[in-house]
């Protein structure tokens, strides 16, 4: 079971997330000593506030989550904006990008 406040430590952690940086669900989970809570980040990133840059937040393959629908197109702008690339496949360099410091 989560704690009351877990969805409000996972924004915190993703305020840190540097620009040009991105995270993935379990990472974040990990990060807050929740290893197999990825699919509760998802949630939360669902309904995040405003401040929040859920933008940096993808898969474990580097993938963006969302449908190709506008959010995944968004996340996708808003990630080159910040110059983080895709490749042709859709999937971003973790190795690269991926914020390590989490």
């Amino acid at each position: 079971m989560l704690e009351p406040n877990f969805f409000a430590r996972v924004y915190a952690l993703v305020r840190h997330v540097p620009r040009g940086r991105v995270v993935t669900y379990g990472q974040i989970a990990r990060a807050l000593g929740a290893p197999s809570a990825a699919r509760a980040v998802g949630w939360a990133m669902r309904e995040c506030p405003d401040d929040v840059p859920w933008h940096r937040v993808v898969n474990a393959r580097g993938e963006i989550s969302l449908r190709p629908t506008t959010g995944y197109h968004e996340q996708r702008a808003r990630l080159a904006e910040e110059g983080v690339r895709l490749d042709r496949t859709g999937r971003i360099d973790l190795t690269r990008y991926g914020w390590r410091e989490i």
